[in-house]
């Protein structure tokens, strides 16, 4: 049978790779240095590769191979602690450490009342946020630091497993006193002549909203970039111009402080589906399904569910 590195070999490995430091990688293993540093060198025996190079006592570099396999081992053990919380859950679904990549402008406005509603009915379950970009939410969930994530569609996928849960569309926020805002709603034309506020590049939304109101040149009206929807919200109070929010956003970023008023699009379009994504070969596969399920049935206002009718 041929010789394959063991669990404990790759934990040492991605702890040295994530504190660069033999002695930090010890303490955090439980382990001696000399035992750590006898794992690592086991490994790379195994693997005929020089893995990690001690420049000095203090300075850890890893190879490019190295670096390489360190996130293939990352999934292996994210998988094999899947694996095990799942035969230990057996009958009892969604208990143990759960950890879920979500994208920032979909966590304030889904999970606080899902959070809830999972606090009480999986007691024995320790749900984890990681709120990243969409790019770096799939980085996280292919190295096997998340378990699951929530994402906007469209957006490449590759081969993970994909279950989507409902459709939602942009409004648009306006100054009180915009020279828009006596309309009741707002065409592509109204939004091509208006300076834009969006988020920076790298968040999907931004690109969603764009397409959604066939604005293809979007860098000829912007005239802001913000990292957060409520950074938006506030510059658009202030009169700086006018910005695109998914409906979910409204309730918790629009309030009666705010000059702005919120304006419907009259050529609405759906801009985004929300998804659950996880690998194919996690075995939690239900413990996700029923994550979702739990999402779908607290959903906040204003999405469209299948036949298109829209939550209150």
């Amino acid at each position: 049978m041929r010789p394959l590195p063991t669990l404990r070999q790759l934990r040492y490995l991605v702890t040295v790779a994530e504190t660069l430091h033999f002695g930090k990688a010890a303490d955090l293993c439980f382990v001696t240095q000399s035992t750590l540093s006898a794992g690592i060198q086991e490994l790379e025996t195994l693997l005929g590769i020089t893995l990690i190079e001690r420049q000095s006592r203090r300075k850890v570099v890893l190879t490019p191979l190295g670096n390489e396999l360190v996130e293939r081992a990352r999934a292996i053990l994210a998988d094999t602690e899947a694996l095990v919380d799942a035969a230990q859950a057996g009958a009892h679904p969604l208990v143990g450490d759960l950890r879920l990549g979500v994208i920032p402008t979909i966590g304030p406005y889904v999970l606080p009342k899902v959070l809830s509603v999972a606090r009480r009915s999986y007691p024995d379950l320790k749900l984890y946020l990681r709120e990243e970009q969409t790019a770096r939410v799939l980085d996280d969930l292919a190295a096997g630091r998340i378990d699951c994530g929530l994402i906007a569609l469209p957006f490449e996928t590759g081969d993970l497993m994909v279950r989507e849960l409902w459709r939602e569309d942009v409004v648009a926020v306006l100054p009180a006193d915009h020279p828009l805002a006596s309309q009741r709603t707002l065409s592509d034309a109204d939004l091509a002549a208006t300076e834009l506020l969006m988020l920076e590049d790298g968040h999907c939304l931004r690109d969603h909203a764009l397409q959604a109101c066939a604005l293809r040149k979007p860098k000829d009206n912007e005239a802001f970039q913000a990292t957060s929807l409520g950074t938006l919200v506030q510059m658009v109070g202030s009169g700086l111009g006018v910005t695109l929010i998914p409906r979910t956003a409204i309730n918790v970023e629009v309030n009666n402080d705010l000059p702005v008023v919120v304006r419907d699009l009259s050529n609405s379009r759906v801009a985004r589906s929300l998804a659950m994504v996880w690998r194919p070969v996690n075995p939690r596969g239900r413990d996700f399904d029923l994550l979702a399920d739990m999402i779908m049935a607290n959903p906040p206002t204003g999405i469209l569910l299948s036949g298109g009718k829209r939550t209150a």
